[in-house]
């Protein structure tokens, strides 16, 4: 994700000095940034010393670990603006628990839920409440810890899985028992200062790891954008009622947001209206690559408003058309894979068709200089076209394009969603810059006659 996010500061802001980022392979191939690769962003004091060094002056946090533990506290309290919130505000994707009570207490829409530590208490309200139902572990962990039951047993074993085996050790010492909502889900994302929020285009992303929808959820195979299910109605809905009392119901607990919230909505099919299914506190993949490869506004000069408190009154321009990424993995996740395997053609993928730009997340470069897989997600192979149809058929076209045998991709990405998609559609200067992420977490941004 960071490689997005170095994408649109590098092709959409004005500024002086090179882009410094944690090392990644897309990143530092690319000749666009300069990667270091010795950073501890976990070290908040290294951090700043960085900073002080090469005079930062924004510094853009990209994974929710270094939040959760205060990078973002640390740095304002050196004087340094940094574009993510504080440890207290992080809390809203640290802990679901915390976010389901917030929901409670300033009446923001919600499934139903039940916090359980006792593994024999959950299993008593999960009897009486049936299947399908949702088990979620706590804490973070790595989009993985959320189990959609759908029969009993099922939902036995995720309880016992987190409380008892520790799956996701302290991150699943507590669960959330969550009601199934069914219905259409929904990417939402919005900027926010502390007091003002503006919101991104939509986007929607599809989480089961197989066509049709299929197997086990994962961080989310492939997005597109914009999503025709977010009318401006329905956007104008979910500011009122979920973003807005979200970020005043923060301040009102002495946690100020600041930041991108990133909301998972779920369009309740019965009722039309939308219930919040879970926060994340950074712009998340691969929602991030459709939004940033659209996004036409000066973004460094956008997260610098957020961070100074200044972005009533200001808008945001997007490109028109739609974008599409489709996520390539390496085979056998979101279980356990294989590490090394060898990935070519990603130049010759990116020549297929205009404005198609490959991201790289989980890759690294072996002794000869090849790009090999070195996590779950590895690839978001990314589009745009004048509609959701072109830009479908570029991005397969470029993935078709590389040659990986340990990967594989979803093949339904869209899907029958074009259909209604077609029919909807009317077919000053940042000193230096400093993007934090892992090299898990990255991209390759590359502009061929986009």
């Amino acid at each position: 994700m960071v490689g997005l996010m170095a994408y649109s500061l590098v092709h959409a802001s004005s500024f002086i000095d090179p882009l410094l980022c944690t090392w990644n392979a897309g990143i530092s191939n690319s000749g666009d940034a300069t990667c270091i690769s010795d950073l501890d962003i976990s070290d908040s004091s290294a951090v700043i010393s960085f900073c002080h060094k090469w005079g930062v002056g924004l510094v853009v946090v990209g994974p929710e670990a270094p939040l959760v533990a205060g990078l973002s506290n640390d740095l304002v309290k050196a004087g340094i603006p940094s574009f993510g919130p504080s440890s207290e505000a992080a809390a809203l994707e640290g802990s679901k628990n915390f976010m389901k009570n917030l929901c409670d207490k300033y009446g923001i829409p919600t499934a139903k839920y039940q916090t359980f530590t006792d593994p024999a208490a959950a299993k008593q309200y999960i009897q009486e409440q049936g299947a399908p139902i949702v088990i979620k572990a706590d804490g973070l962990a790595a989009g993985k810890g959320v189990i959609v039951a759908m029969t009993l047993d099922e939902a036995y074993e995720a309880v016992d899985s987190m409380l008892v085996k520790g799956a996701f050790g302290s991150a699943g010492s507590q669960v959330i028992v969550e009601e199934f909502l069914e219905g259409e889900e929904a990417s939402f994302f919005a900027l926010v200062d502390g007091e003002n929020a503006i919101p991104l285009e939509s986007a929607q992303d599809h989480k089961r790891v197989g066509d049709g929808d299929t197997g086990p959820n994962t961080g989310g195979m492939g997005a597109y954008s914009p999503a025709p299910i977010i009318t401006e109605e329905l956007q104008s809905l979910v500011m009122k009622s979920i973003i807005i009392p979200t970020v005043k119901g923060m301040a009102a607990e002495g946690c100020r947001f600041v930041g991108v919230l990133y909301a998972g909505l779920m369009i309740e099919k019965k009722s039309g209206l939308p219930k919040l299914i879970e926060y994340n506190v950074r712009f998340g993949d691969p929602e991030c690559q459709v939004l940033m490869i659209r996004l036409e506004s000066d973004l460094a000069q956008v997260l610098l408003a957020a961070c100074k408190g200044e972005l009533s009154g200001v808008s945001l321009n997007w490109s028109p058309g739609s974008a599409m990424v489709v996520v390539m993995a390496s085979k056998g996740y979101p279980g356990s894979y294989e590490k090394g395997t060898v990935i070519s053609n990603l130049d010759e993928a990116e020549l297929v068709a205009p404005s198609v730009k490959v991201f790289h997340a989980g890759t690294n470069l072996d002794s000869d200089g090849n790009f090999i897989a070195v996590g779950g997600r590895v690839l978001g192979v990314t589009a745009k076209g004048k509609n959701l149809e072109e830009a479908q058929e570029r991005a397969y076209r470029a993935v078709e394009e590389i040659n990986w045998p340990g990967g594989f991709y979803r093949r339904d990405i869209g899907g029958e969603r074009f259909l209604a998609a077609n029919l909807l559609q009317n077919c000053k200067l940042v000193p230096l810059l400093g993007i934090l992420g892992n090299n898990n977490d990255g991209g390759k941004f590359r502009n061929k006659n986009a």
